[in-house]
């Protein structure tokens, strides 16, 4: 497990660091950002939180390593481990719902969105900032360093941090409270996955009417854009299940092994370190990196 997470975390920071650096490269050549190429800066910044507050962490655990961190370090790092994390959902929320809102056909009920969601993407990137800052304030109070006094009520050990939870009635509405965001933004991808899914495939179906004696027919790059974010939540999605499954069992368990813990941090720690390579998969230039979207060329679903 220390071999596993050490490598998932070396591959995870390589891959988000080229990323960010074709970003920082394309910005510099004089290139506009676009919509999905802020969501994507933040998706990259909550990744480098998830793999640096919970991965190096948890592969220090894994190679021996036992409380290496005080008390005010813990609370630090579960708390933006628990931001990045946040932030990761709703930066693939806002990406599947502002791509779903870009590709909707002009009479569809979503058209009135398209003007709207280019001009306030920037405000609502930030709002998710600052929700996820406020919701998971919590965690600088449960979370405390190592165990020093014996009469304190420890729920669970992670190795270098520990939680502190005197009342189990607060852990459940904790748990719920902290679920709430999850399950809106796991709803919206879902509305957002089946909204781009229908208009590809209507799109397909009325192209292929049109282009019967056509020897060649090369996907739109608003097609090839969708099917690159479906490609993403869809990854994201089984890795944030598999996550959940080991969160639910551990919650469950009074005293988890160090093995489960080491299986958790991995299956968190999968996406941040996956999608900076889904993102530049079959992608040779850094221009055509971010996407093929960026292209001022634009097709008319009917």
């Amino acid at each position: 497990m220390g071999v596993f997470l050490l490598s998932q975390t070396v591959v995870g920071i390589l891959g988000n660091f080229s990323l960010l650096y074709h970003y920082v490269f394309l910005f510099c050549m004089g290139n506009r950002m676009r919509g999905t190429d802020l969501i994507l800066m933040h998706l990259i910044v909550a990744n480098f939180l998830n793999l640096l507050c919970r991965g190096i962490p948890q592969t220090m655990v894994a190679w021996g390593w036992r409380y290496f961190l005080s008390d005010l370090g813990c609370k630090l790092v579960f708390y933006l481990h628990r931001v990045g994390r946040g932030m990761a959902i709703g930066s693939i929320c806002f990406l599947s719902v502002f791509q779903a809102v870009s590709i909707s056909p002009g009479d569809s009920r979503c058209a009135w969105l398209k003007g709207r969601a280019h001009k306030h993407i920037v405000s609502m990137v930030y709002l998710s900032w600052g929700v996820s800052l406020l919701v998971n304030i919590t965690f600088l109070i449960y979370i405390t360093g190592p165990k020093t006094d014996e009469n304190m009520t420890i729920v669970k050990d992670y190795g270098y941090c520990s939680s502190m939870l005197k009342n189990p009635a607060a852990d459940v509405l904790l748990i719920v409270l902290l679920s709430v965001a999850d399950v809106l933004g796991l709803g919206l991808m879902l509305w957002a996955s089946i909204s781009m899914l229908f208009v590809l495939y209507t799109h397909k179906q009325r192209m292929q009417h049109i282009q019967r004696t056509s020897v060649s027919c090369r996907a739109s790059p608003e097609s090839r854009a969708t099917k690159n974010i479906l490609l993403l939540v869809s990854t994201f999605v089984s890795f944030y299940t598999w996550s959940c499954i080991c969160q639910i069992y551990m919650a469950m368990t009074y005293n988890p092994s160090p093995v489960l813990h080491h299986m958790a941090a991995f299956a968190m720690g999968c996406f941040p370190a996956v999608s900076p390579f889904l993102l530049m998969s079959g992608r040779s230039t850094p221009y055509s990196l971010c996407f093929a979207c960026r292209r001022r060329r634009k097709v008319v679903l009917p």
